[in-house]
């Protein structure tokens, strides 16, 4: 069960004009799930996305990136995005890249439209074939089913070892111009940034320049998805979408606006409650961790100094134990690779207990406070360096004997 996130309601999830959504039970690893999404696209759309860095990357992310980058205006936009659970397409060679472009096609041919403006997308089991007949044969259904109201729906068709849908949405006004967004995320095991086995859709109504939207897309997923982690595996098939539909009356063209900032702050605003989702849902956790490294000299020391207590299996367990065998924290700050650390500096507070005090036990820590704060279900870790004015923040949770479980039956 999800740490503190409750299922979210279909009522809640608000349509975004310019984007429908049909789902399918395909059949593509277990029957009777829903497990094929559509997404069709306004033409009036642009669309903008990040991708895993894992150099064994999928090949659906491989024909997506491509797709992209090509000069696909010159037959039109993006028109529609397509998206498989329960097999990753990934590790399967020039037959996985072929599956994926046959997907493009078969979906294209459905909606009128170039293989070029198709995106496709896979999660679930790597270094199998996708059964694209199957995949393929589930289309009519899903094109049938094409609705604006169908976020929920969505939610669940991009679910693998999710133990409940993802979805949130919100509405904001800019210069007297309402905006929609609604967004789906998956996600709970093999999550590390840049980014992970997650994936990500994000749309919203405004009519968004490329340049821009390409921009935002990468500013929004460097202080949301890109600032999880639940297990330290990057995968191979991670994908964060944004999409502008273009259907309402708001038009930004330029960066360097008040427009651009309401509009910045409100998607990554609802990336970062779609990334908490993920990593709240995390496999088998009970517990949600932020980690706020504070005074370092840039923003990249204090990342890495995060991710380091963030990723270690003997931090993440003695929270799980709500053990508060609090040196473990100490010595990943030690490893984390900031070599010039002066940890006589240090300070480290667990919520509002002062542990550490100038790199040592602060003597007025007690361990029962320590394990007071330990047993909570959301629990803050703050490190100060004494090195600068910069700060970051990671999320992530604990680790339980049922992430073992999980991920040692996934197959099967």
């Amino acid at each position: 069960m999800a740490v503190n996130s409750p299922i979210p309601l279909a009522a809640d999830l608000k349509p975004v004009k310019g984007i429908e959504l049909g789902y399918a039970q395909a059949g593509i690893r277990k029957a009777n799930r829903k497990d094929l999404l559509v997404m069709k696209l306004a033409p009036s759309a642009t669309v903008a996305g990040v991708f895993t860095t894992n150099r064994f990357c999928a090949a659906p992310v491989q024909v997506c990136k491509a797709h992209l980058e090509s000069p696909h205006m010159a037959v039109g936009p993006i028109r529609a995005l397509v998206v498989n659970t329960g097999n990753a397409n990934a590790g399967t060679g020039d037959a996985g890249l072929a599956a994926a472009n046959a997907t493009c096609t078969a979906l294209a041919e459905y909606l009128g439209c170039e293989p070029s403006q198709i995106l496709p997308f896979s999660t679930g089991v790597i270094l199998e074939q996708l059964p694209v007949d199957r995949l393929i044969a589930g289309m009519p259904a899903a094109i049938a089913s094409l609705s604006e109201d169908n976020w929920f729906a969505a939610a669940e068709a991009i679910m693998t070892t999710d133990t409940q849908p993802k979805a949130a949405s919100s509405l904001i006004v800019i210069n007297g111009i309402p905006v929609t967004m609604t967004g789906i995320s998956k996600g709970a095991g093999m999550i590390k940034p840049n980014m992970a086995t997650m994936l990500g859709y994000l749309a919203l109504d405004a009519k968004v320049s490329q340049p821009v939207l390409d921009h935002l897309v990468k500013q929004a997923a460097d202080q949301s998805f890109n600032c999880i982690t639940i297990d330290g595996d990057t995968s191979t098939n991670d994908s964060f979408m944004l999409i502008a539909t273009g259907t309402s009356a708001l038009e930004i063209n330029e960066i360097d606006t008040p427009e651009y900032k309401a509009l910045a702050d409100a998607v990554i605003a609802l990336s970062q409650k779609l990334a908490h989702m993920i990593v709240r849902d995390g496999e088998g956790a009970t517990k949600f961790i932020s980690i706020a490294v504070e005074e370092g000299s840039d923003v990249e020391e204090c990342r890495k100094i995060a991710y380091s207590i963030a990723h270690s299996p003997l931090v993440k367990t003695a929270f799980f134990a709500s053990d508060p065998n609090l040196g473990r924290i100490l010595a990943a700050i030690g490893y984390a690779g900031v070599n010039d650390l002066d940890v006589s500096k240090l300070n480290l507070y667990l919520d509002d207990v002062w542990v550490a005090k100038n790199g040592g036990r602060n003597p007025d820590y007690r361990e029962e406070d320590g394990q007071r704060v330990m047993k909570q279900s959301e629990i803050t870790i703050r490190v100060k360096l004494a090195r600068g004015l910069a700060k970051a923040t990671v999320w992530t949770c604990d680790l339980s004997h049922d992430y073992v479980s999980i991920n040692a039956d996934y197959r099967s």
